[in-house]
């Protein structure tokens, strides 16, 4: 392992340098790119500095919205079984962060997480002192990891994900990779299927437990709750019997398939009314623009006002209100997966009780999608016709869709008390000092 870390070390820079650019477009596109840089190269603040000096922390690392979600559940679970637990939760992006920022306590300190070169993994991990680190979903970083590792902090990762793409690169350096894996003392797996995978790749067997994903973990199916936003929906003229088509996280070429869709589908369905909900709020233009083109008046939704009244589809430039526009669905569509590799999380909707139709692309979900698609739970397309027809399908016999919402719940179950048995194996883990 020192030899692949020193190589590791040796190239990380000049990657990195490479890297370096698109980096930082993404970060001042999406804005908040200066929050804090400094937290980066583990420069903190004198308050965050006698904040931690105590030491004794459990450092949580999650890379940005939805690994902070997994994790503020795993870390809720962890508190109400040991009120004493103080916790540094690290992400990697700005959104994460203020999700993170969101729960800040004298007992829970988000940061951003250090860039991988060894000195300042190293002095991050002098000023945190973690007593065990907790990895959450993907990312494995080997300065991170190894410096752990030298200060005696037991290493887990969590609701572990492996996507094909993935497993395919780490396969092709399963020598240098396998070492790096074993670095942990816990490997909490999504799926039973998973654990094959992760051992192929060189993990210990003893070190793999099948816990399920604490993503799908809900304690209830939201089946029935307030529709938060139906004023929204009722104020621009939408009727109460019209059938409503959510398009969450959507990602680029998605509203312009999608705004060809809805203009043939009113054809047969009048009522039909679409809202989008881009996984970036900042590419709102870029979305209307798109769903001009198809012939839709568009409304934008920011913050609490709407631009226009009776339009013929809503947009909305709003974060952190997804769930809540699921609960107004008929249908739902879930993006990143017809023109843009990788999927987005279809348990929301599924949890929500809605009928759910997904692209080709869900590789970020291989698991879960393949086992949805087995019990007939979602619906999985091949292109953008085939799109249009299961919309059509689903729009027109309302009970097939809630069968299809039925036995989406029915799969979503078999995570039921993940969190449980994630905490039972996390409180196992301490530290030997």
């Amino acid at each position: 392992m020192a030899a692949v870390r020193f190589f590791y070390n040796l190239v990380f820079p000049f990657v990195l340098m490479v890297m370096l650019p698109g980096f930082l477009l993404r970060m001042v596109k999406r804005g908040k790119y200066r929050h804090k840089f400094g937290q980066r190269f583990a420069i903190y603040s004198p308050r965050v500095r006698r904040k931690l000096a105590p030491g004794g922390w459990t450092w949580v690392h999650a890379v940005s919205v939805g690994e902070v979600l997994i994790a503020l559940k795993l870390i809720g679970e962890l508190r109400r079984r040991d009120p004493s637990l103080r916790v540094v939760l690290s992400t990697t992006t700005s959104t994460g962060y203020f999700l993170a920022d969101k729960e800040r306590s004298d007992w829970l300190e988000p940061i951003y997480n250090p860039i991988d070169f060894f000195w300042v993994v190293r002095h991050a991990v002098r000023v945190i002192r973690p007593c065990r680190l907790i990895l959450v979903e993907a990312e494995i970083w080997p300065n991170l990891t190894a410096e752990a590792r030298r200060i005696g902090a037991p290493l887990a990762l969590v609701n572990a994900r492996l996507s094909p793409r993935s497993e395919r690169r780490y396969h092709l350096i399963r020598p240098l990779v396998s070492g790096l894996f074993n670095q942990l003392d816990l490997l909490c797996v999504q799926d039973a299927c998973d654990a094959g995978r992760w051992e192929a790749l060189g993990v210990e067997a003893t070190k793999i437990l099948c816990t399920g994903s604490i993503k799908f973990d809900d304690r209830e199916d939201q089946t029935v709750v307030e529709k938060r936003f139906q004023p929204v929906l009722s104020a621009l003229g939408v009727e109460a019997d019209a059938s409503v088509l959510v398009a969450g996280s959507t990602h680029p070429g998605e509203e312009e398939v999608l705004g060809g869709i809805v203009v043939r589908l009113r054809h047969e369905f009048p009522k039909l009314f679409p809202v989008i909900v881009p996984r970036h709020a900042e590419r709102w233009r870029e979305a209307r623009n798109d769903l001009g083109r198809a012939g839709l008046q568009v409304a934008l939704r920011e913050g609490e006002a709407v631009s226009l009244q009776r339009p013929d589809a809503l947009l909305v430039n709003s974060t952190g209100e997804l769930r809540d526009w699921y609960e107004c669905a008929d249908v739902v569509f879930v993006g990143k997966s017809l023109t843009v590799k990788g999927g987005q999380n279809p348990a929301e909707a599924i949890s929500a009780g809605k009928a759910v139709v997904v692209g080709p692309h869900m590789e970020n979900f291989a698991t879960l999608v393949s086992q949805l698609v087995r019990a007939e739970g979602i619906v999985q397309v091949a292109d953008a016709s085939g799109l249009e027809e299961a919309l059509r399908t689903l729009l027109a016999d309302p009970e097939e869709a809630r069968q299809l919402a039925t036995r989406g719940l029915e799969c979503l179950r078999s995570h039921r008390g993940s969190t449980a048995r994630t905490c039972d194996a996390l409180e196992r883990l301490v530290s030997p000092a």
